[in-house]
């Protein structure tokens, strides 16, 4: 039976606390739709994600999905019967928010993959706001490079006329495209877009509030996920990434991490430190962490990325 115990955090207490165990009850009739290889190749670089929490979280969660985008779909229909007119459906827009290093990006490969074979006439779509930063050129020509990632750094006005235009179903739609390995954005390249039935959105920012719009991101998402974790935990998962980017970097000139990669570890390190106190702390505490409460299931992260609890909004 689902215990109704509020958690003592005031962003929760408007959810449904559910354990691992209570959640993996919920839907007994599905498997993971993918192999052991192919859950390697989707995985960040140290999430430690398994097939069995694939089974216990991911497959009742695509259930839950399901149930709203019928709810979503049976809503669009009505509004045409009260039009007298056909009313298309538009496309279902999930967006996934959480800290940088928690898993997140790995959550939505995820989903857009099991929900493309669980929705096998779905076309399903996968988009990360990192492509609506400035470029580099323009964060330094406004004295912001040092806040990359916090909400000034990102072009609202694109991310919002983007999903706008997914909403109103546009045939093609160009997105541009951020490099990791070259942390800017690729000038002259666009991730595009097409007609999607189901579009996964995600990234730090994809919950925040806006700044001068007057319309939230969130507005245009009809489900949303916030991955969630200790900071302490977030920490050690953000240090960990930042060796194995170290690993892989050296071979690569071009690579932003090259020339850490290649100097003295312990002062990579002592940088990488610095950069998660002053810069992902300060953005998770102030601005990520806020949104947490506006999203609809919350995905709780204990030792080894382990999904232990699982929140449901309410209302």
């Amino acid at each position: 039976m689902l215990a109704l115990v509020e958690e003592p955090m005031d962003d929760k207490m408007n959810y449904y606390p559910i354990s691992r165990k209570e959640w993996q009850g919920f839907y007994h009739n599905g498997k993971a739709p993918l192999t052991e290889e192919e859950l390697e190749d989707i995985k960040g670089f140290n999430d430690q994600i398994s097939l069995q929490d694939v089974q216990d979280i991911y497959v009742p969660l695509t259930h839950l999905i399901h149930l709203y985008m019928k709810e979503f779909e049976s809503l669009t229909v009505s509004k045409g019967l009260f039009l007298h007119e056909y009313v298309p459906v538009p496309p279902f827009i999930i967006g996934i928010a959480g800290s940088v290093a928690v898993g997140k990006s790995t959550t939505a490969r995820l989903l857009q993959l099991i929900l493309s074979r669980t929705f096998k006439r779905r076309n399903v779509q996968l988009i990360t706001t990192d492509g609506f930063l400035y470029p580099n050129k323009v964060l330094e020509a406004k004295g912001i490079m040092d806040r990359k990632g916090f909400p000034e750094s990102y072009d609202m006005e694109k991310l919002i006329d983007f999903l706008n235009q997914v909403k109103n179903s546009q045939e093609e739609i160009k997105a541009p495209l951020y490099s990791h390995s070259v942390y800017d954005i690729v000038e002259g390249e666009y991730e595009v877009i097409q007609q999607p039935d189901i579009l996964i959105v995600e990234g730090i920012n994809t919950l925040q509030l806006p700044a001068n719009q007057q319309i939230y991101v969130s507005d245009f998402f009809d489900f949303s996920v916030f991955v969630d974790a200790e900071p302490k935990l977030i920490e050690k998962w953000y240090l960990e990434r930042f060796g194995a980017l170290l690993d892989t970097a050296f071979l690569d000139p071009d690579n932003y991490y090259y020339q850490y990669a290649i100097g003295n570890r312990e002062d990579a390190f002592a940088m990488a430190k610095e950069v998660w106190k002053t810069v992902n702390l300060k953005n998770l505490e102030e601005y990520i962490l806020p949104t947490r409460g506006r999203a609809d299931i919350i995905l709780h992260k204990t030792e080894n990325h382990i999904i232990d609890e699982i929140f449901m909004r309410k209302y």
